[in-house]
């Protein structure tokens, strides 16, 4: 690794403007933008994917060995991805820096407490709960219904114990029970608020909206009641600064932010796209997930506020075509060779090529390549993609880092100055909520009907006396179907989207339908990678794959 001052400077950033987190890693001040906020923004790529296999595609490592080519090819290059959450290191994801020779670095770091944001927002998000329960405690003189409390603690580890469960147990001196739920701190609205801030001022404002119980007469109890904006904005003064680190071939890049894509809306922080957009040519950042979430959410919720994207990158791997086909995941994982499974599973891959076109947006589709890969199948995607007139790449970044991507970003290059890109978004804010939500429904998942619970019913009802209708949507849906059913693979038609409710987070500005079985506290798997991490008596962690 070079030192970040080294890294910083090569992309432009200027001494006073960082912050030194030791010798590997930093925070950038974002008043930088105040220097450099007029010049013309750079080319946005965004990297999305398929339905992905429980083992994930590797998106991330896509992007950064995307990021790498491009900057062998002498272009002034930076990268974005969103920071790990220590839950699912410690579950069945794993690290989430990266692999082989494409990572972000350091990733035992970064992939662990890094520079201290997640702490951060879980202790803005359960001093919001303490300070409700106290609240509750001296007396309630807002008069909150205890059946309406909707806001949750949080914690940034996978355990399903905690999903529900009763608080203020033990006598009058210990609280008032209730029951409560926990969260992990990606779902964390806190989390989303930091990602679609551009300044504190913003993020204070957007806090104050927050909605955390209702009274016995419909009233929304918010943060700016119960006086605990300032406080949380405190605790959260040093994690809206994005995190500066460099790739194993020392491309900058802004490691900021985590929300989940099945739960929220799924990219790393505005404040870094847009400072990173100002410092760079080429700007390559990640959306979580299919493009049925991740790649929905961001076009249609963090676009709003400002961002233009010029070319999507949708990366596939024979794994999860053969899986789409029907193959056993374990047989997939072996590298068993079916070009009858991989041929079906192309119908999933058509769909999502069908909804980036949906946007307006040139994309490329490219193949990440593994050891197994057969040229049969190979040969069978890339004839797939000449019929459909549609650019296609092989990427062997993993094992060769940014040289194994040269193809891969050549193409990108070439389609960004040959095809403009027609942006706009799939559905207007001022449509009713049941519209926006079945028009994500039917158009990008291929639903033929959307089915509300009475709760959900209800909801939508009180968002409407609210008049928060005219917000974007953020679907929480399975990110391994197009379906709300992860059991269900390929390409479905007509099937039937359950909304069994939807949650309001008025001060990230968007509203949350829950779909199908989807929870906001993940389990750990009957594996947890949790088993495999160490410390060797030298200090080292062994084992974050």
């Amino acid at each position: 690794m070079k030192k970040i001052e080294e890294i910083a400077k090569s992309i432009g950033i200027r001494k006073k403007e960082l912050i030194p987190y030791g010798t590997y890693k930093a925070k950038v001040n974002p008043d930088i933008l105040k220097r450099i906020g007029r010049r013309e923004d750079g080319k946005l790529i965004l990297v999305t994917t398929i339905n992905p296999t429980f083992d994930g595609e590797g998106k991330t490592t896509m992007t950064i060995g995307l990021a790498q080519a491009l900057s062998i090819l002498g272009k002034k290059t930076m990268l974005s991805i969103r920071e790990p959450s220590i839950g699912p290191v410690m579950g069945i994801k794993g690290g989430g820096t990266g692999g082989g020779r494409c990572q972000v670095l350091p990733a035992d770091d970064i992939n662990l407490h890094f520079n201290g944001d997640m702490h951060a927002i879980g202790s803005a998000n359960n001093l919001l709960s303490a300070l409700l329960d106290n609240h509750i405690f001296h007396g309630d003189k807002f008069h909150i219904d205890p059946r309406y409390i909707v806001w949750p603690r949080v914690m940034d580890m996978n355990d399903r114990n905690l999903r529900n469960v009763v608080v203020g147990l033990g006598g009058p001196k210990n609280g008032v029970p209730r029951q409560d739920r926990f969260s992990i701190t990606a779902a964390s609205e806190i989390m989303a608020i930091l990602c679609l801030s551009n300044s504190m001022d913003e993020l204070k404002k957007r806090m104050e909206r927050i909605i955390v119980a209702y009274s016995y007469d419909e009233e929304p109890i918010t943060a700016k009641k119960l006086n605990a904006v300032g406080a949380m904005a405190a605790l959260l003064k040093e994690a809206i600064k994005p995190n500066l680190v460099q790739t194993t071939e020392h491309v900058p890049a802004f490691v900021h932010g985590g929300p989940f894509a099945n739960i929220a809306h799924g990219t790393s922080s505005l404040i870094s796209a847009k400072i990173g957009l100002k410092l760079a040519d080429y700007f390559v950042t990640e959306a979580g997930f299919g493009t049925d979430l991740g790649a929905e959410k961001f076009f249609n919720i963090v676009c709003r506020y400002g961002l233009k994207p010029t070319i999507v990158v949708l990366v596939v791997t024979t794994k999860a075509l053969k899986w789409h086909g029907g193959m056993s995941l374990e047989d997939a994982r072996k590298g068993k060779k079916s070009i009858r499974a991989l041929k079906k599973g192309l119908e999933n891959l058509k769909k999502h090529i069908e909804n980036i076109q949906m946007f307006g947006l040139p994309l490329i589709i490219s193949l990440n390549k593994f050891p197994n890969d057969g040229d049969k199948e190979i040969m069978a995607i890339e004839n797939f993609c000449n019929q459909l007139n549609l650019p296609f790449a092989v990427a062997d970044v993993y094992e060769r880092g940014g040289e194994g991507g040269i193809e891969l970003a050549g193409k990108v290059i070439d389609l960004i100055y040959n095809v403009k890109p027609k942006f706009k978004f799939l559905y207007s804010l001022d449509m009713l909520v049941k519209e926006k939500i079945d028009m994500i429904a039917k158009k990008i998942y291929g639903a033929g009907k959307i089915v509300y619970s009475v709760t959900a019913e209800d909801d939508i009802r009180i968002i409407n006396k609210l008049g928060l209708m005219n917000l974007p949507i953020c679907m929480a849906k399975t990110p391994y179907s197009l379906t709300d059913d992860p059991s269900i693979r390929g390409r479905p038609k007509n099937f039937k989207i359950t909304i069994k409710e939807i949650r309001i987070s008025a001060g990230a500005g968007f509203l949350v339908p829950i779909t199908g079985k989807i929870t906001t506290m993940p389990g750990l798997p009957a594996k947890p990678a949790a088993g495999r991490i160490n410390v060797d008596e030298n200090g080292n962690i062994v084992g974050i794959e």
